[in-house]
């Protein structure tokens, strides 16, 4: 399975998923703890993907959303952003209105 495949086989199989450095207890980065404690203060449930244990994903996802830095958010399959937008839209609201729309 290429690479692509795996990245858009893991955006599909989750409904919110975000690309981070670490895991949620253990964020590897101040950008991955920021988008963590976003979605973690929704009380939403959401997948993460450690890309520090897959170098493959790490660059590939950068590639496959044209957008160069990590964390990135995906709900039901969109592109959300990283760690400023995600951090912008909690702040504004838009965030739980994204996550609660079916």
């Amino acid at each position: 399975m290429t690479t692509n495949a795996r990245i858009k086989k893991l955006i599909d199989d989750n409904e919110v998923l975000l690309f981070m450095k670490g895991n949620p207890t253990f964020p590897q980065c101040g950008f991955s703890s920021v988008a963590c404690q976003a979605l973690g203060a929704l009380d939403t449930s959401f997948e993460t993907v450690d890309v520090l244990q897959d170098p493959e994903i790490r660059e590939g996802i950068k590639a496959y959303s044209s957008w160069p830095t990590i964390p990135q958010l995906y709900i039901r399959g969109e592109f959300i952003g990283g760690a400023d937008i995600i951090r912008e839209l909690y702040e504004s609201g838009e965030l739980a209105k994204t996550i609660s729309k079916e």
